[in-house]
């Protein structure tokens, strides 16, 4: 069986944001990435069918060279092999564009992307390919067994989870519960190693097209100043709540 993950190379939540250039881009300096929580959930996964049935696993991002140390980490938890299109994308459809050009090359019959980035929360791209690939796709997922050419798939819906199953080749969108959090995989000195030896290759961008594009970041506003009230000033309270407020 043969695995690829989509890997967005998103900015740590504990890193500052800032933007540049009167709002319009996207301030890199001194911003710690890592890989997509969602993603990572999907890659550990696929490590489990690579250790228990034998699936070669394969991650892919689309950027510029700075992804690099992010794919080189998913090789040390356990991945087989490593590209990296060589594009900037402008929005999500030009990423699905890059990677189905990728997937109808190698005949994949597992696609796991994470169901949105945390960057962007835009939730597209697992969709848009597989509709370019023409095959099955199921979001939200929280397990997934793989029975020869079947799969069953257990997915988050409003007010519970519904387990469905469907053929290969299919797409998949992960997230937390696909595995446990104490299941994902810190790479140890010897898989860090062994990722330096792995293949890891640069892949030219097929002519695409982005159907959007960014005008401009604004950062949420600032919080408002905390006002105390008296325990004895209900009437003030029940004035603030529904006049400044507007709660009640």
């Amino acid at each position: 069986m043969k695995i690829l993950v989509c890997i967005s190379n998103v900015p740590d939540t504990t890193s500052k944001i800032n933007f540049v250039e009167e709002n319009t881009l996207f301030d890199k300096n001194g911003v710690q990435f890592v890989i997509n929580p969602n993603d990572e959930f999907g890659l550990t996964r696929a490590i489990w069918f690579q250790q228990k049935q034998q699936a070669e696993v394969t991650v892919i991002t689309v950027g510029d060279a700075s992804c690099e140390p992010t794919l080189r980490k998913c090789l040390a938890i356990g991945a087989n092999r490593a590209f990296r299109v060589d594009l900037q994308p402008s929005d999500g459809f030009e990423v699905a564009q890059q990677l189905s050009a990728h997937c109808k090359e190698e005949n994949y019959n597992l696609i796991i992307a994470g169901r949105e980035s945390i960057d962007y929360n835009g939730a597209m791209v697992p969709g848009m390919l597989s509709a370019l690939l023409g095959c099955n796709f199921v979001t939200n997922c929280m397990a997934l067994e793989i029975m020869g050419s079947t799969a069953k798939v257990s997915r988050e819906i409003d007010g519970g989870i519904e387990t469905v199953s469907c053929e290969l080749p299919l797409v998949i969108g992960a997230q937390k519960g696909l595995v446990e959090e104490k299941d994902l995989i810190i790479p140890n000195m010897r898989g860090i190693m062994q990722a330096r030896q792995k293949s890891l290759s640069v892949l030219a961008p097929i002519e695409s097209d982005a159907k959007s594009s960014i005008s401009k970041y604004e950062k949420p506003a600032p919080k408002g100043a905390v006002k105390l009230v008296e325990p004895d000033q209900i009437d003030q309270l029940i004035n603030l709540l529904h006049n400044e407020a507007k709660v009640i």
